[in-house]
């Protein structure tokens, strides 16, 4: 039996009410320096599910963790089974008005760095640039043993020509890229080695159970202490890795705005939650600064 990860909260205090007004968002970014910290709720525009909120994936879906994929072969064949057929998706997703917001005002100097919990690439797609990736990219893979580093594409064909056929129907796909197959549909998938020293390959993304490199979180943290407030888009901030650089902010005096539909983990820290939808928020205030976004992108 599979067990769930501690991916919920509950308020011990009546959170702070949400707003619409979209102004406390708009003069951060005039006055520029501003920090975005990302999550899954900027995807979904998308077509990438969020964790959490009314069609969250936790109702129905345990995300795998680091121990059972390190431990259990089975858990890995079925976790690359169900993360082949869930890549498609991730593959023909494009960035929405939220991605390409973010980037705009990358573009004119108003953003002092990205952080997106997310692995979907897609603020990059958008044309973001330097975006750390807190939790990592399913566009990569690691050997766990050789730590050599592939592009997924690559691991896609190998699948393809190892599994000639593999097509079944998933009931969706989850933010962590895993497609809902069940036990019968998974089959006798095959997994393919690493090409260089014959180990296991894991996606280069952070599961369940395992840390954030450090190094990593210190370049976090660097964004932190450099930024002039901390904008926040599409995160529940129900877990720790993003939760510490809000209250980091909000220690150090630094403005926090969250732009997300739902009640946050970091709301007390907060001057603001806009509750609108991201791609539409995001748009308007775009047009308020008289930034045009790249459709193109």
């Amino acid at each position: 039996m599979r067990t769930r990860p501690t991916l919920s909260w509950t308020p011990t205090e009546e959170p702070p009410p949400g707003t619409t007004d979209l102004e406390p968002v708009a003069d951060a970014l005039r006055t520029g320096g501003v920090l975005v910290l990302s999550g899954a709720g900027i995807s979904t525009e998308s077509g990438i599910p969020d964790y959490r909120g009314e069609r969250g994936s936790l109702s129905r879906h345990t995300p795998m963790t680091y121990q059972e994929f390190t431990g259990d072969a089975h858990a890995r064949r079925r976790y690359w089974a169900r993360s082949h057929l869930g890549w498609r998706t991730f593959g023909r997703a494009r960035p929405n008005d939220g991605h390409r917001a973010v980037a705009a005002f990358g573009r004119h100097g108003l953003l002092s760095g990205v952080i997106t919990q997310n692995v979907d690439g897609l603020h990059q797609a958008a044309g973001s640039e330097e975006v750390v990736e807190l939790h990592g990219s399913l566009g990569r893979v690691l050997c766990l043993s050789c730590r050599d580093l592939t592009h997924r594409r690559e691991l896609a064909r190998r699948l393809e020509e190892a599994n000639p056929g593999f097509d079944p129907r998933a009931g969706s796909v989850n933010p962590d890229g895993d497609a809902d197959l069940t036990d019968e549909q998974v089959g006798d998938f095959r997994v393919v080695p690493c090409t260089v020293c014959g180990g296991v390959l894991k996606p280069d993304v952070v599961f369940f159970g395992e840390t954030v490199p450090p190094a990593r979180v210190e370049d976090c943290r660097r964004l932190v202490r450099a930024a002039d407030s901390l904008l926040v888009l599409g995160s529940s901030l129900t877990v720790m890795s993003g939760l510490r650089f809000v209250r980091q902010a909000a220690e150090a005096g630094k403005p926090v705005l969250i732009v997300n539909r739902d009640p946050t983990r970091g709301d007390r820290h907060s001057l603001a939650r806009v509750e609108l939808p991201l791609g539409a928020a995001l748009s308007t205030i775009a047009g308020r600064l008289e930034i045009p976004l790249d459709a193109a992108a």
